[in-house]
């Protein structure tokens, strides 16, 4: 949780479908800078 805190500090929405909505975007987001980040391995010989 601590990382959804410092990614956007709060959640802007008011209602709990658009919490939901606003988390899932976030957890992507980060899923998708994860995947970035991370190196990928070749086998070479």
């Amino acid at each position: 949780m601590r990382c959804l805190e410092a990614f956007g500090e709060r959640i802007a929405a008011r209602d709990p479908d658009r919490q939901t909505a606003e988390i899932h975007v976030r957890i992507a987001l980060m899923n998708r800078f994860n995947a970035l980040g991370t190196a990928e391995i070749i086998r070479v010989a």
